[in-house]
């Protein structure tokens, strides 16, 4: 590695940064650093990567600007599985860390991180953090939960280090670890006044109904903020779980994965906003592979700005996508993303194919008090398809229980077309809490139409970790 050409990226990256989060940097000198900086991933990858260098052989990288990458060939999961080690652009020994995707779906990738991965991801997770728990505490800083994976997982390691460097406490009380569980994690939110937990949506509503088996009151725990990602995280969702936790509100952080690191990070407005220095973003038509541009829905391809140990061109990480220009006064700078779902994951139902964002906030718009939900699909004697909802409901008057449920069946049935009903079940399988470790598909829709996938099998292999009476 070349230092001075390390400390020659460091004072540009921290010019751009610093003016891009002041939201000083002007369309032109993006422009400069965008054309800049793809040169410089392009020549990385070439030299440093065996996949890269075989992959755009034959291709002048010094011609290959942001308005052309779309004439690169695509970097797909399946390369990823295939090429595994020969993606990196370097050595393993020059990377910090080591993380690999949990291979739910797949071989388990590697997602090795170094150090100028791990700086320029944390600073859009640093800023975002920053401005909403001012806008939240004040000049106080809570004490924050972690509630997600460690090994081999960059969860623990990201926020870990955000909190440091903000000042803020935190504690690490996963419930699915076994040396945590529901139980203790709650003594702990109580006994230590935790004030903010992130997590995975799912987990918003599987604490909510363990602090109600263990005999905690909702309205008296300290909770006032979730901060959520690793699987879609709808308004109407989020609007849900404020009625279970009369303290606490919800917010999407972080999207992201594993491959792409930071992605976007989330303003107290609950936007997500692009990390914008970080990468060059297309929307393609998940089918095609066609360009529809970098604004409107699509599947998003992303391109790696920082020359690190594992950056990658044209990436179509499967994620369906809207991205719309900010707003004036926005609280975080960048275009705001909006998590659709994956491409996978989409549904066709009744007349209409639905994204997962979709099913979520018809049967979630306008509900309180729900703990759960899981959607199970068959098909009629008439060849036409029928849906059923669970929904674990707050102990409540039958006849409350009884408009909500028809009206998200009325709802369902309006939107679709299918035949649609509602049960009130308040022991739902624990696989409906598995969205962020394999696919919210896999984890809230039983598909009796068809066998289980992979990514089925697998939420229901794990789903005994996820009880809430550990």
């Amino acid at each position: 590695m070349d230092p001075d050409a390390d400390s020659e990226f460091w004072s540009a990256y921290g010019q751009v940064s610093d003016a891009f989060y002041r939201g000083e940097l002007t369309a032109a000198d993006r422009e400069r650093w965008e054309g800049e900086r793809l040169t410089a991933v392009l020549r990385h990858v070439t030299r440093r990567s065996p996949f890269y260098r075989r992959h755009l052989a034959g291709v002048d990288v010094e011609a290959v600007t942001p308005a052309n990458l779309a004439d690169l060939p695509f970097t797909t999961k399946d390369d990823l599985r295939r090429e595994m080690h020969d993606v990196l652009s370097g050595p393993l020994h020059e990377a910090r860390i080591y993380y690999e995707t949990t291979g739910t779906t797949g071989a388990a990738t590697p997602c090795p991180r170094g150090e100028k991965d791990i700086a320029t991801s944390n600073i859009a997770v640093r800023e975002s953090w920053r401005r909403m728990l001012e806008a939240r505490f004040g000049g106080r800083m809570p004490v924050v939960g972690l509630m997600g994976p460690s090994e081999l997982y960059a969860f623990g390691d990201v926020f870990t280090a955000v909190a440091a460097e903000l000042g803020a406490c935190h504690v690490k009380i996963w419930p699915e670890s076994p040396r945590v569980g529901f139980r203790k994690a709650l003594r702990l939110i109580e006994e230590l006044e935790v004030e903010v937990v992130v997590c995975a949506p799912a987990l918003c509503l599987s604490l909510a109904k363990a602090a109600l088996h263990y005999g905690y009151d909702l309205a008296r725990l300290p909770v006032k903020l979730f901060l959520t990602l690793g699987e879609i995280c709808t308004p109407q969702f989020a609007d849900n779980v404020a009625t279970l936790w009369p303290q606490a509100v919800v917010r999407p952080t972080l999207y992201g994965s594993q491959e792409a690191l930071c992605i976007a990070t989330g303003a107290d407005t609950g936007a997500l906003h692009l990390a914008q220095p970080n990468y060059l973003t297309e929307l393609v038509e998940p089918d095609t592979g066609a360009v529809v541009g970098d604004t409107g829905e699509g599947e998003l391809v992303l391109t790696m700005l920082v020359d690190g140990i594992k950056p990658l061109i044209r990436y179509r990480t499967g994620d369906l996508v809207r991205i719309l220009p900010a707003g004036p006064g926005e609280p975080l700078p960048g275009p705001r993303i909006q998590v659709i779902g994956r491409v996978a994951d989409r549904i066709p139902l009744g007349d209409v194919t639905l994204q997962p964002a979709e099913l979520e906030a018809a049967i979630l718009d306008g509900v309180g008090g729900c703990l759960g939900y899981q959607v199970v699909i068959d098909r009629q004697d008439d060849g036409s398809d029928a849906v059923t909802v669970r929904m674990d409901l707050l102990a409540g008057a039958e006849g409350e229980r009884q408009g909500i449920g028809e009206a998200v069946a009325a709802r369902l049935r309006e939107r679709t077309g299918a035949h649609a009903g509602i049960v009130v079940d308040t022991d739902l399988d624990p696989v409906t809490h598995t969205g962020s470790f394999v696919s919210w598909k896999a984890a809230r829709v039983v598909d009796n139409r068809s066998g289980p996938d992979r990514a089925v099998l697998t939420a229901r292999q794990v789903a005994h970790r996820y009880a809430i009476t550990t």
